[in-house]
């Protein structure tokens, strides 16, 4: 009888023994162990191609199949001996090249393989760009999060209009996007009209997978991006821009039952991931996408909740891993704006472009319907949260006192894109009084806007949600009061109330 062990055995599932093997060795296996004798989900499949530009290939460049990663030669010829259980080979793509476009506007970096074949040719043709990356930006666009034709709608003349205009203004032929999740919300069907979108930007977006973007009902997490794969490709991956090395990892575990999921990395991402990482120089930025946040402040606003879906459970391995960068983790989901420092981890959960599903102008932290953008210069990274249909320094609310019923007595403000570096104060007179108070509240306006099983409309079930960028101040004078706020930057956004 085939015993599973034995086969595992005589294939010696290392990275060293992969890449070793010969054909002499695969032929070999094939003898003893014929495809039609082993499990149904795997036989072994010899890739071997080259990364190219202009005709001439290119060395170092990284060359994965989701599970090993190997690097081309001085021709830029790889090989790879991968198997029926992968679905694609992918480039990271190096710094210093355009991002190719699908037909539907997101990146194209890989190419599916073909599984009927026990030895097969890939090759990857690069096109060498006309500017320097080294400074560039990006958008980060978490949670679209279309369900039905109103919302397609909505995102269509509505929000993506409003990107479009972002992206005129930055004018930087380097610019891309990442879509950080929950593009629709479970019609999967209304992928086509989210595509339409990512189109009408006309620069190469980079798709994440969330919650609302899976085949519900399969059998296990292995079967549940079959829809989303065959838009866009593989669920984690990594490319390269000027001086920043990009990731995108797949965090939403399927546990097989409705539509019930938990944030996890399952050890074959954390595998690949650790090959990736040991092609990346020690003290360079390194930006992971995902769309579960790994952490987040509700953890402590909500001890009482289950946080199994609503971060990442085996979160400090991931933040190991990063050890030794200048490591960013962009996320979504939640629909609240937060920042969170962890020593070398800065973590950006950001508010949505369908705030709070599409119910009106807020997400239910107070945070305005909208998305990031990012500047990269060097290795150094800046950002701004832009709120559709706002000045992009449009940074902060103010309410006026007895409005937060809270706190009656007191001037609010909602600085949702604060972190511990931002400065919070206020001026009466052009003098400066103070510096206004953090305290942990709910967004005044949210409670208007969500309170009651009756509101919103369209989304009954949104509730406000406690914040950690309420401020609270109580002027002496409201003549010419002014408030004004200074984000890490140095960048000063002011109000006079």
């Amino acid at each position: 009888m085939f015993k599973r062990r034995d086969f595992i055995k005589s294939l010696g599932l290392t990275s060293v023994a992969w890449l070793g093997m010969g054909d002499s060795v695969l032929a070999e296996i094939q003898r003893k162990f014929p495809v039609s004798s082993l499990p149904s989900l795997f036989s072994p499949i010899r890739i071997r191609g080259k990364v190219s530009s202009a005709g001439k290939g290119l060395s170092g460049v990284a060359v994965s199949d989701g599970r090993l990663v190997v690097q081309t030669n001085a021709a830029g010829e790889f090989d790879l001996i991968s198997g029926t259980d992968r679905e694609f080979v992918f480039v990271s793509l190096p710094s210093g090249f355009d991002i190719q476009k699908q037909a539907n506007g997101s990146a194209s970096f890989f190419q599916a393989i073909d599984k009927t074949k026990a030895e097969q040719s890939l090759s990857f043709e690069l096109k060498k760009a006309s500017n320097s990356d080294s400074n560039h930006h990006f958008l980060l666009l978490s949670d679209t999060q279309i369900q039905d034709e109103y919302e397609a709608n909505q995102l269509l003349t509505v929000a993506a209009p409003d990107v479009v205009k972002t992206i005129a203004s930055l004018n930087d032929p380097n610019l891309f996007g990442i879509g950080c999740g929950d593009l629709v919300f479970d019609k999967l069907e209304l992928f086509k009209e989210y595509n339409q979108s990512v189109q009408m930007y006309n620069v190469p977006f980079f798709q994440v997978i969330g919650n609302h973007d899976m085949d519900f009902g399969v059998r296990s997490d292995a079967w549940s991006a079959g829809t989303f794969k065959g838009h866009y490709g593989p669920t984690y991956y990594s490319w390269n821009r000027g001086e920043i090395h990009y990731v995108v990892l797949d965090d939403v575990f399927y546990l097989g039952l409705t539509n019930r999921y938990i944030g996890h990395l399952p050890e074959e991402q954390l595998v690949w991931l650790e090959q990736d990482l040991k092609t990346v120089e020690k003290g360079k930025t390194v930006v992971v996408s995902l769309h579960i946040p790994t952490e987040t402040g509700a953890l402590k606003r909500y001890p009482q909740n289950d946080s199994l879906g609503g971060t990442v459970t085996n979160r400090e391995h991931l933040y190991r891993m990063l050890e030794g960068y200048q490591a960013h983790i962009l996320s979504g989901h939640t629909h609240f704006n937060d920042n969170m420092i962890k020593g070398h981890v800065y973590e950006h959960c950001h508010g949505t472009v369908c705030g709070a599903w599409w119910s009106g102008p807020i997400c239910h932290d107070g945070t305005p319907s909208g998305y990031a953008v990012y500047e990269a210069k060097g290795s150094e990274l800046r950002w701004k949260y832009k709120g559709t249909g706002l000045d992009i320094n449009e940074q902060f609310r103010v309410y006026q006192q007895g409005y937060h019923k809270d706190f009656p007595d007191e001037m609010s403000l909602n600085c949702w894109n604060y972190d511990p570096a931002w400065e919070i104060s206020w001026f009466e007179n052009g003098v400066k009084k103070g510096a206004a108070e953090k305290k942990l509240a709910v967004d005044p306006w949210s409670v208007e806007l969500h309170t009651g099983p009756s509101l919103p409309a369209r989304r009954t079930w949104v509730e406000p949600q406690l914040n950690d960028h309420m401020f609270f101040f109580k002027p002496e004078s409201k003549d010419n009061l002014v408030v004004e706020a200074k984000d890490r930057f140095g960048n000063v956004y002011s109000k006079r109330v």
